[in-house]
């Protein structure tokens, strides 16, 4: 379920970016590294 609320959480951001047409702060390759270094560091701190 946090991974759905997640998802519609960065999608209502993404809107809100397109409406009042601003640039994402991060390039789309960094932006995505980014959450994958989040997603890695939760699942690490869930194993131990």
């Amino acid at each position: 379920m946090p991974y759905l609320e997640a998802l519609i959480a960065g999608a209502l951001v993404g809107v809100a970016y397109v409406l009042v047409r601003v640039e994402s702060p991060a390039p789309p390759p960094v932006a995505l590294a980014g959450l994958l270094g989040m997603l890695l560091g939760q699942a690490v701190l869930e194993t131990l």
